[in-house]
């Protein structure tokens, strides 16, 4: 398929897993592509593997400073934007009784506050329409044990999807969220623990899926790109949950 020929495209946290593999796609269907991530390393080793039609930028989701930097880079690069997947994030569970308020802050302000402002500075990018795609989750919707915070943000961003609509509407720009279930990607290593251990939790997480297994990278980039795309023109504010049915059955 060839959606985005000529199209200009941003993938916050674009270095790894989810982020990544939707770069790869578009990339794969005609588009330039323009990546974040806060690792300068794991950034090169990404822009590397996806070629000369993509850019990078070292970027913190959660930061003013990098967001305002980050809309004049891509505006310099790129001119203007065609479409946003808003992908960067962080996930920590927490128990209740070790609840901080630098936890708190921390997480709010790159999952919730980044998303916001970073939309505010590339809306005025999008010159023809275009649509934003934000990162959700399905613990917006379910009662995950030591998640309060982390599934406080994600349910403030599929509310961003909708208000974030109606503001944008008379830019014909779209906005929805795309919320992942259990997905198998790179950061179950990172969260510590032996092989065996991260073994452990794979089995335990798609137990709990009706499809008894994991979501893969891909499954969740093909979403992505079906609504960046004018194949989804009618769908906006919407939560499309890829989650092997976890938050419906």
């Amino acid at each position: 398929m060839s959606r985005f020929i000529g199209k200009k495209v941003l993938v916050t946290g674009g270095n790894s897993g989810m982020g990544f593999e939707a770069a790869k796609e578009f990339i794969r269907e005609g588009a330039e592509v323009f990546i974040t991530g806060r690792n300068k390393d794991t950034l090169a080793s990404a822009l590397k593997e996806l070629g000369p039609k993509a850019r990078m930028a070292v970027s913190d989701s959660g930061s003013l400073k990098d967001i305002a930097e980050l809309a004049e880079a891509i505006k310099k690069e790129f001119g203007h934007l065609d479409a946003a997947f808003i992908n960067a994030g962080v996930a920590q569970f927490v128990p209740l009784e070790e609840i901080t308020e630098k936890h708190f802050d921390d997480t709010f302000n790159t999952n919730v506050k980044g998303p916001l402002f970073l939309v505010q500075k590339i809306a005025p990018l999008f010159k023809n329409g275009g649509s934003i795609v934000l990162n959700g989750s399905v613990v917006a919707q379910l009662g995950f044990p030591s998640s309060a915070v982390y599934s406080a943000t994600k349910a403030a961003v599929v509310n961003l999807a909708k208000t974030l609509s109606t503001d944008l509407m008379s830019k014909n720009i779209r906005v929805n969220t795309l919320s992942p279930g259990p997905i198998d990607t790179p950061i179950f290593a990172r969260m510590g623990g032996t092989a065996a251990e991260v073994q452990q939790t794979h089995q335990h997480m798609a137990s709990q899926v009706p499809l008894k297994r994991l979501g893969t990278v891909r499954e969740i980039a093909r979403t992505v790109l079906f609504l960046a795309s004018d194949d989804s023109t009618f769908i906006v504010g919407s939560d499309i949950s890829v989650d092997g049915g976890i938050a419906q059955l």
